[in-house]
Order: C-alpha cells, then sequence, then structure tokens
C-alpha cells in the first residue's frame, strides 16, 4: 500500500504509562510515564525523531494531557475510535498495539474523531457537570419519596411533584418537626389541584423517628445539590457571555423572547438560551423548529458548537457521527443488516427526547405529520430515530447552510387553533348548564 504519512508515529495511550512507536523495530518503541515531565520527554524524542504526525487511541479521558502538549509543540495530532485499530495479528500486548497504530496512521488508514474547539470545550464540561447535578437531584428526590412513603405520608398522591412549591414546603415543615395534618395541608400552594381537606387526609404520619432522620437527610442533599447547579448556571452564563462577547458577528444579532416555548424545572433559571443561541449560531432561530426546547439547544451548544458543526462535510456526515443513520452491511449482493448502529451521546439523546416531543404534539406540523406516518408503519421507536436523524439534517442545513426553517403553520397560527378550541369548550358548558355570556362575563369574539 502507498504510504500517506511517512513521519508519523503511534501511541497506545494507558492510565499509568504511555506507548510510543515511530518504526516497526524494537529500538523504534518506547515507553514514557503520565507525569508532565514524562510527557515533555516524549515530545522532545518525537521531535530528534523527525516526526510530524501523531495518531493514538485511548479509552477514558487518559489521553487529554498528552493531546494538549503534542499540540502545543506544533504536532499534528489525531484521536482515534479503538473500534478501528483492534484488529491485530497474533498475541495483543501494548508493544504491537503501538506499532499497529504507527503502521496504520503511516498508510493513511486511521482518521480521527471529533473534538470541539476549546471554549466549546469548557461549555461542554460544565454542561455535563450541570447534567449530573440534575441527576443527583433526582435521585435525591426519589428517595425523600420513598422516606414519606414509609412515614405513612402519601405526599406523592395529592401533589404530583413532591419537590414542586407545595411539596417542598411540607416536606420542611415536616422535618422541622411539624405534625398536624391540618397545618401542613395549610401550606398548599394556590395552583394545587387538590384542596387542603384532599391533603390533610394523606399527611397522617406514623411517627417513625428514623425515616424522618432519613428525610432530613435526603432533603439537606437535595437542597446542597440545588445549591451547586445554580452555581454551575452562573459559570454556564459567563462561559456563553465570553463566547459571544468576543466575536462581533455574534454580538450584533438580537432576537424577542419566545412566550410560547414552556419553561421546565431544569432549564437554567437567569440565561435567556433564546438569545444566547441566536446569537452564538450567528442568527439562526433553532427554537424555530417544533419540539426543540431550551435543554436540546444548550446541549447542541455545549456537545458542538457552531464552529464543530461546520467540521461535518454534509448533513449525512453529521447524522452518521450521532448514529442516527442505518447502517448498511452489504456481503455477496445481500442486505445483512440496516440497523442504527450502536453507540450513544448526549446530543442524540437530546434530539431523540425532542422527537418523542414532537410525536406528542396533538397540532398537525410537518414533523409530526411525518413522525405519525412513521410510527403508523414502523413503531414508535423508529418514529423516534427517524424524527431525530430529521431533526439533525435540518439543524445542520440552518447553521452551515444558512437555510431557514419554515413552518407553513407556524406558532401563531398553533396559539389561533388552540384557542379555537377553548371557544368551543366554553359553548359547550354554556349550551350544557343553560348559562350566558353575559352571566360569565366573558366575550369569546376577544379570542
Amino acid at each position: 500500500m502507498e504510504v500517506i504519512n511517512p513521519q508519523a508515529a503511534g501511541v497506545d495511550v494507558g492510565s499509568r504509562s504511555h506507548w510510543v512507536a515511530v518504526g516497526q523495530s524494537e529500538q523504534d518503541v518506547r515507553e514514557y510515564g503520565v507525569f508532565n515531565q514524562d510527557l515533555f520527554a516524549m515530545a522532545d524524542w518525537l521531535k530528534e525523531k523527525g516526526i510530524k504526525t501523531v495518531a493514538m487511541e485511548s479509552t477514558g479521558t487518559y489521553w487529554q494531557n498528552l493531546y494538549a502538549v503534542l499540540i502545543s509543540r506544533g504536532f499534528e495530532v489525531i484521536l482515534c475510535n479503538g473500534k478501528f485499530t483492534k484488529n491485530i495479528k497474533g498475541k495483543k500486548t501494548d508493544i504491537k498495539d503501538c506499532q499497529w497504530i504507527q503502521k496504520l496512521h503511516t498508510l493513511g488508514l486511521l482518521t480521527g474523531s471529533f473534538l470541539p474547539e476549546g471554549k466549546t470545550e469548557e461549555l461542554r464540561t460544565y454542561c455535563r457537570h450541570r447534567a449530573n447535578l440534575l441527576h443527583s437531584a433526582a435521585s435525591a428526590s426519589k428517595k425523600m419519596q420513598k422516606y414519606l412513603r414509609l412515614l405513612n405520608l402519601r405526599l406523592d398522591v395529592v401533589v404530583r411533584d413532591i419537590c414542586g412549591l407545595t411539596g417542598l414546603l411540607i416536606i420542611r415543615a415536616i422535618c422541622e418537626g411539624e405534625t398536624d395534618p391540618e397545618k401542613l395541608a395549610a401550606l398548599r400552594h394556590g395552583n394545587c389541584r387538590k384542596s387542603e381537606e384532599e391533603i390533610a387526609k394523606a399527611l397522617q404520619s406514623n411517627g417513625r423517628k428514623d425515616y424522618l432522620f432519613a428525610l432530613r437527610q435526603e432533603l439537606e442533599t437535595y437542597d446542597q445539590t440545588q445549591e451547586k447547579i445554580t452555581r454551575c448556571d452562573i459559570e454556564i452564563e459567563k462561559m456563553l457571555n465570553e463566547i459571544i462577547q468576543s466575536d462581533d458577528n455574534k454580538r450584533q444579532h438580537h432576537l424577542e423572547p419566545k412566550t410560547h416555548k414552556r419553561v421546565n424545572k431544569n432549564t437554567p433559571k437567569d440565561i435567556d438560551l433564546n438569545l444566547k443561541a441566536y446569537q452564538l449560531f450567528e442568527g439562526t432561530d433553532l427554537l424555530a423548529i417544533e419540539g426543540m426546547s431550551f435543554s436540546t439547544i444548550l446541549s447542541l451548544m455545549s456537545e458542538v458548537g457552531y464552529e464543530g458543526i461546520k467540521k461535518f462535510k454534509t448533513a449525512k456526515h453529521f447524522a452518521s457521527w450521532l448514529r442516527l443513520a442505518p447502517n448498511n452491511k452489504v456481503s455477496g449482493g445481500k442486505l445483512l443488516s440496516s440497523k442504527v448502529p450502536k453507540g450513544s451521546n448526549r446530543l442524540k439523546i437530546a434530539l431523540r427526547n425532542a422527537a418523542n416531543a414532537i410525536g406528542n404534539l396533538k397540532e398537525s406540523t410537518p414533523l409530526r405529520d411525518f413522525f405519525q406516518r412513521i410510527s403508523f408503519r414502523k413503531g414508535r421507536v423508529s418514529a423516534i430515530s427517524a424524527t431525530a436523524r430529521k431533526l439533525a439534517v435540518i439543524i445542520w442545513s440552518m447553521v452551515v447552510k444558512g437555510t431557514p426553517y419554515i413552518n407553513p403553520e407556524g406558532y401563531l397560527f398553533l396559539d389561533q387553533k388552540r384557542k379555537l378550541g377553548l371557544v368551543k369548550r366554553i359553548k359547550k358548558q354554556i349550551d350544557k348548564f343553560g348559562i350566558t355570556e353575559d352571566d360569565l362575563g366573558l366575550k369569546t369574539a376577544e379570542f
């Protein structure tokens, strides 16, 4: 085979040592430690050998410090997926691994994995850490619900979310020693559907002190996690402002808020993600797509970013990287499999959640109709994957090509349909009970 990279090296990255090969003989292989002085010594040795490009294969995060050192020394570095470097003839050793990587890289048979640029990677760290904190808070919430149930306080029956306004007020009062069901029910928020009498019936405790102690501990854990999430939101906002303010093309854009977009309780509270996303993607309004939420946009900004999505040559490349494209296996002219390949990332999960939300829309939209057609033919699971892929193609086209997303009906039309449905329900109630519009003080024409 033709040699593509004559001055190439291969690195097998490990947790306690790195093996480096600049050739196929025993003298061309060395082992280095993982400390900073060892990494700089490796870079010096590669310079002596005249190496210009380095391929490394690693699992976990052991590669990051070595990658930073080699990039700072002027090497061209690619991080390879272990799936494409594992076929080695004979007994597998670290020496054979690095030599095999070097040989493949010399022949030009290795491609680098996607890596976001520096600022996006920092934003990704904050967002991933925030997602882990949300999982910790959810775990504490489940344990609080468990101990409430063991105390025979069935708050989960009368309240939709025990960590909502009503639920947390009642839980804090219980942890402070309040046992009177009527006083606890009086803490009910005005938006709660259940009455005070119904809530009081569910709050008659059995008085177990051990369960109460465990409930207090879990409430403290939940509060501490929420404080950490708030501090993490502050850092995310700082990073977004730093990215936007450093670029005139991003800073000049402005967009009005979208009042029709529902804000989930886990969405960062004090960050205008609608405006930040519009500025970050330089005038591309991704929230114009139905089903796209603020959490989905935040995942897109932190996982790939504006510059990162441009690294994909076509929308098919982007969908394939997300593991949303069919993996056609053909042998002897026969299609063996066309299933979506295994593997996932956080952006794929976010797009699948957005696709699921599109499938739950009651109004007819282009994406919702597409979801229903696929669901009717192949089932809901296939429809979620297909719609997530379509979302990926739409996002790539909007960001890279500047193609606007056009919804023929639009959100204003959907709001009108909702209002007309409300008017019809009101008229049915009027006809049923014989009540006039003047009695209600309601003018349906205003809708």
